[in-house]
């Protein structure tokens, strides 16, 4: 008997399928809750766009300085 497949998740799939959540569901605890995660998830990805721009401006510093000499 063969296994089934993994089902593989699609890059932002889960972040797709939460913002589809009927909100009517939810009581308001459970929303606050969902507040407080989304407000820690946004904290997270601007953290991590600032060290990406950090990165490519050292990146961009580092080369642009070897080319004007």
């Amino acid at each position: 008997m063969e296994e089934p497949a993994e089902v593989r998740i699609v890059r932002g799939q889960r972040l797709t399928e939460a913002v589809r959540e009927d909100l009517e569901l939810f009581g308001v605890s459970e929303l606050e809750e969902r507040i407080a995660v989304l407000t820690a998830e946004i904290a997270r990805v601007q953290a991590q766009i600032e060290r990406k721009r950090a990165g490519r401006a050292a990146a961009d510093a580092l080369f642009s300085s070897g080319s004007s000499a």
